[in-house]
């Protein structure tokens, strides 16, 4: 006996069917939520990232506020290093012994290093003296050598 296509086929297409149908409802009752409530979920989402990206700005604000005011702080700190150098080289210059003298001032943070000659240890002192009444100057490390090495 020879069966019709269509017979045969006909309980293979109603399970197939039925198959289709039952994934398609499963894949509904996932989510039992109403469109509404996913919507509220979803803008809940939303303002959460928000709130969370405000933060972020907010630390990334006072991070680089604290950056600007340190490289603030280190350019007021060279500048007012760079006046107590001129100060104390003028100073020197207008003394009467020690003018022709090669003295080197270096300033760090308000602390005056002295190097090169003096031409005795008096003048050696006075140059002591004169760095330290500069503005600003917290020490003062002498290490001027006495006498002439011509």
């Amino acid at each position: 006996m020879k069966r019709t296509l269509s017979s045969t086929r006909l309980p293979l297409l109603a399970a197939l069917a039925l198959v289709t149908a039952l994934t398609a409802c499963s894949k509904n009752n996932e989510d039992e939520r109403t469109a509404g409530q996913r919507l509220d979920g979803a803008i809940s989402e939303a303002k959460q990232s928000a709130q969370e990206t405000r933060q972020d700005a907010k630390q990334a604000m006072t991070d680089a506020e604290q950056s600007a005011a340190r490289a603030a702080d280190k350019t007021t700190q060279a500048a007012g290093d760079m006046t107590i150098t001129a100060k104390i080289n003028a100073a020197l210059v207008a003394d009467d012994k020690l003018k022709a003298t090669q003295i080197n001032v270096d300033t760090q943070a308000g602390q005056v290093t002295l190097t090169g000659q003096a031409p005795d240890a008096q003048s050696r002192e006075r140059a002591t003296m004169l760095a330290a009444a500069v503005d600003g100057v917290k020490n003062v490390n002498n290490q001027l050598v006495v006498g002439k090495n011509s």
